[in-house]
């Protein structure tokens, strides 16, 4: 049965990494997708050493990789993967550029960096755009992995981010909780899961907005349940 691992104020996220993947007996050939944090040579070790291959994002937290990334040949390099959508009164395009790695990328196993590009504008000031440029980094070669296949992983992971994690960090304000002693800080967290996840099952998108509808009758919510 896969179980989440705690991460108490003695640690961080990095160290349950491994503890965490250890209740898979079995990562032969599987695809890790990670955020910045665990951009970390400690963990493509354990990853290697388990036979799954990794792709990793890289921001400010490993400066020299990211500056390393950012001064690739990205001009030449076309287009592999395009793609857009509309959410949330705003519109994002996004693009995906992948150059094969022989030198110059001081991280271990890397075969390949990725460049993607989301260009944002509000639906309602159609003439103001803002562009994010991410960096990852993967153990995959190009004979391993299709273009749209590492584009596809990384929306994937994206999508986890904005769909729980940020909703957990935003919406709910997860990380200013003073709820801290005792099984409090996992009561809070299954609670808020289990909101999300019920807001999800009705077709819902826009998790602040659904609270907000919920927050001014409570009938709403034990209708939501199934409450009468």
């Amino acid at each position: 049965m896969w179980r989440g691992t705690d991460v108490d104020g003695k640690t961080n996220e990095i160290t349950r990494f491994a503890p965490l993947l250890d209740q898979l007996s079995d990562l032969r050939d599987t695809v890790v997708t990670a955020d910045a944090l665990h951009c970390q040579r400690e963990q493509v070790a354990y990853l290697a050493e388990r036979g799954a291959h990794w792709i990793l994002t890289v921001k400010g937290n490993q400066p020299s990789l990211h500056a390393q990334l950012a001064r690739l040949p990205w001009r030449a390099a076309p287009d592999t993967a395009r793609d857009s959508d509309r959410g949330h009164g705003r519109r994002e395009i996004r693009t995906c550029k992948i150059l094969s790695i022989s030198t110059g990328i001081d991280f271990p196993h890397a075969a390949q960096a990725l460049q993607i590009r989301r260009r944002r504008r509000r639906l309602d000031q159609p003439k103001r755009f803002t562009t994010e440029t991410v960096y990852a980094i993967t153990d995959l070669h190009v004979r391993q992995a299709r273009p749209e296949h590492l584009a596809g992983w990384i929306r994937g992971h994206w999508s986890i981010e904005n769909k729980v994690h940020r909703v957990r960090d935003v919406t709910y304000d997860e990380d200013r909780s003073q709820i801290r002693t005792g099984t409090g800080p996992q009561v809070m967290a299954s609670l808020r899961d289990a909101a999300i996840g019920a807001l999800r099952l009705t077709g819902l998108t826009n998790i602040a907005a659904a609270n907000r509808h919920h927050a001014r009758d409570s009938n709403r919510s034990l209708a939501l349940l199934g409450i009468t």
